[in-house]
């Protein structure tokens, strides 16, 4: 289990305070405008686990829950936040110590091409993530969870963690997923820059891997959650699609 787990954090870090007017630099037509052909989805690019596959480590993980008695929860912090793969009978917006969001997944397939990858969203050691702990249906543990452990778990870029957040109804224990830095897919940390370039180039057959940066910090703003990160990042890919869209996308 990750060194984080069972710390709590002070209730004042996780209370969602009013956040100035801002207005983002990335917009859906900009990114329409910026990459207006679709793509095709292309099954090789990328290798799924099947439901098969992937049922045993689940069940596992199951069995590590840290307290069943609190509830079945997952924390959300990237696109979960804004299309979540699970009816949920409560959220709650909580903070994680000791992880962060950051793009350093690679996507072939989805939002990117093995040409032209995307990026995605993982939890990365160090600092603090804000988030939403999403509460299910516990009747069926296992069948709650599979869809969203397939969305994320099939393409072997993350690995499951029970972490604890602290919410302001008080701390709680949920399932996330972090980075698998043992994966192909795991980057490092780039720099902010060669990101940018990285998310601004890329679509998919699920959209743009801009649109996916622009819908998940939209859904952090609305939820009063701050992060730097998104931030820039969405600044320095509205520059790089606005030159697309006034050039025309490369060939």
């Amino acid at each position: 289990m990750g060194g984080s787990e069972g710390c709590a954090v002070p209730l004042g870090m996780v209370r969602s305070r009013p956040m100035p007017p801002r207005s983002l630099a990335l917009s859906l037509d900009l990114i329409t405008r910026a990459h207006p052909e679709k793509v095709a989805d292309d099954p090789t690019a990328l290798a799924l686990l099947s439901d098969e596959d992937m049922a045993p480590d689940l069940a596992a993980m199951l069995a590590r829950r840290l307290s069943p008695e609190g509830g079945l929860w997952v924390f959300a912090y990237g696109s979960l936040l804004w299309s979540p793969e699970f009816v949920f009978t409560e959220k709650r917006v909580g903070a994680v110590r000791g992880w962060h969001r950051r793009f350093c997944l690679l996507q072939h397939r989805f939002r990117g091409t093995p040409e032209r990858p995307g990026l995605v969203l993982a939890l990365e050691r160090g600092g603090l993530c804000r988030g939403v702990a999403f509460r299910l249906d516990e009747a069926d543990p296992h069948a709650t969870l599979m869809p969203v452990w397939r969305r994320e778990m099939k393409g072997k870029g993350y690995e499951a963690r029970w972490v604890m957040v602290a919410t302001e109804e008080g701390p709680l224990s949920a399932l996330t997923f972090v980075a698998n830095r043992r994966s192909a897919r795991y980057t490092g940390r780039l720099p902010d820059e060669a990101l940018a370039d990285m998310i601004a180039a890329a679509c998919g057959n699920l959209g743009p891997s801009a649109e996916y940066l622009f819908r998940t910090t939209q859904a952090c703003a609305e939820l009063g959650i701050r992060d730097r990160h998104l931030w820039i990042l969405q600044k320095l890919v509205a520059e790089r699609l606005h030159r697309r869209a006034a050039d025309g996308p490369p060939v």
